[in-house]
């Protein structure tokens, strides 16, 4: 049975697998992964999941100089965990900031070989409930326009499809779930 679990360095070798699995880049939607985190280390893997648990910001603390390093407020992380093999992760995003208008609240990836299980809309479906017990009343999720499992998961999820939207990096189709 999979398991919705926090980051945590005791996966490091069973992240590293998954990571390899897909080759890194922007589809680790999940994982809160940045271009400058080193993570094949212990030191530098332990130093991100560090980062990835840190509590959130109150919108009225002060910024960090350096804003890259620190986790902005309302991000919760979870990996996709089930027999110590990480099939993916999910992160529910919320509070101020750019990063909801632009990726949606939940953002969320599963490694190629565990798809087609039902990993991710199992892991959503969990994620909406934590974004209940925070008080949102609905959530966005966005993903790409040609992404046919994605778009299936998130309408098994109740998805209610806003529209398309043009960005930098192609089109996206643009979600509210009503909680």
């Amino acid at each position: 049975m999979p398991e919705l679990i926090a980051p945590t360095v005791r996966l490091h070798s069973a992240w590293l697998d998954a990571r390899e699995e897909w080759g890194p880049g922007a589809h680790e939607d999940g994982f809160g992964l940045r271009p400058a985190d080193e993570v094949v280390s212990p030191a530098g893997f332990a130093a991100w999941v560090a980062r990835l648990a840190e509590p959130p910001r109150r919108p009225d603390q002060a910024q960090d100089a350096d804003q890259e390093q620190s986790v902005p407020a309302g991000q919760v992380y979870r990996w996709i965990v089930e027999d110590g093999r990480v099939h993916g992760g999910i992160a529910l995003r919320h509070g101020p900031g750019d990063l909801v208008p632009r990726f949606g609240h939940i953002g969320y990836g599963i490694r190629p070989s565990s798809r087609r299980r039902g990993l991710a809309a199992w892991a959503l479906g969990r994620m909406l409930g934590e974004a209940r017990a925070r008080g949102l009343g609905r959530v966005l999720l966005v993903c790409e326009a040609g992404n046919v499992a994605s778009v299936r998961t998130i309408e098994h999820q109740g998805g209610v499809l806003e529209g398309l939207q043009e960005t930098g990096s192609g089109v996206v189709r643009r979600y509210w779930i009503t909680l």
